[in-house]
């Protein structure tokens, strides 16, 4: 090839580029477009920033000594006092009777309105029976109730039921969660019908075709799901403190709560080594399902 013909080229290429071909002095359009994002890229940094420090002064001040939560200015690095703040818990609410506790009414209880928002939203999504959509608006209907209109006639029934201070008040309230119901349904209504079709002309009942057709598609959804009812399980605190009675039974939230008194006595490095520690769970929960919690969320957002 030429000098000539790569001289043309370059030229032509030039004239197809036209953020290459600039005035004397002045600044490619790619780099302006590049500098243009750097005030929001600062913005964004310092809101997730805002929103990090309070989490972070939760776990540095569970590491100190009580006396030193509320120094000025506050330490911003971890101390040595963990492991003391921990065995004050141990001894005053009996931490790892209180974490059991939480973690067997969060799990039992996540995994039974799992079971209950499966069945109830396939029922709704894709059978055809009298009163359907009566019922699935009285369902709606209870999303507007606020939980405390409904704390004393609950009290009540546990009460005749012979269920307070058992694990039984605790778990049963949870099973049936309204917006877990709807959830399902409107997933399950994107289901084709000609999948469930498929799978009964071969000669599976329909429980079959629950587990074994619908659930695999679902298990995005699930994930999101069984993490948003763990998390309000988990944190569940009026319930609970009405509920129960003994010491032996309170979940993490109650036990902590008991903890308060006034200023003078209150041990605030346990307390908050004890909020850091209620965290786990919800973070390991959460690593475990990272990937089917994104696609859950994103489910029905793109077509095809």
């Amino acid at each position: 090839m030429t000098s000539k013909s790569v001289t043309t080229e370059s030229v032509t290429l030039k004239s197809l580029n036209p953020e290459s071909v600039t005035p004397d002095g002045a600044k490619p359009k790619g780099v302006l477009k590049k500098l243009r994002g750097w005030p929001l890229t600062f913005f964004l940094a310092g809101v997730t920033g805002l929103s990090i420090a309070p989490f972070y002064w939760l776990v540095v001040s569970a590491t100190r000594r009580d006396t030193e939560v509320f120094d000025w200015p506050p330490k911003l690095l971890p101390g040595g006092n963990l492991g003391e703040n921990l065995s004050h818990l141990e001894q005053k609410i009996g931490l790892l009777r209180v974490v059991g506790n939480s973690l067997l009414v969060a799990g039992v209880q996540t995994l039974g309105a799992l079971v209950v928002a499966l069945l109830a939203g396939y029922a709704f999504a894709k059978f055809r029976f009298r009163g359907r959509t009566l019922l699935f608006a009285l369902l709606l209907s209870t999303l507007v109730v606020p939980e405390q209109v409904t704390l004393v006639p609950l009290f009540k029934m546990m009460m005749n039921f012979g269920l307070l201070d058992t694990y039984q008040a605790l778990i049963l309230p949870g099973l049936c969660v309204p917006f877990a119901i709807f959830l399902m349904r409107q997933s399950l209504s994107s289901l084709p019908d000609e999948l469930l079709d498929a799978a009964r002309v071969d000669g599976a009942g329909e429980l079959r075709v629950l587990f074994s057709v619908v659930v695999p598609v679902m298990r995005p959804v699930l994930a999101a799901l069984s993490i948003f009812l763990f998390l309000g399980s988990w944190n569940q605190f009026v319930w609970p403190l009405i509920a129960l009675r003994s010491p032996e039974m309170h979940t993490l939230p109650v036990a902590l709560a008991t903890l308060h008194g006034n200023k003078s006595n209150t041990d605030y490095g346990a307390i908050l080594s004890g909020t850091a520690l209620s965290t786990l769970p919800m973070m390991v929960l959460f690593l475990v399902l990272q990937r089917q919690f994104i696609s859950g969320l994103l489910a029905g957002a793109t077509k095809g």
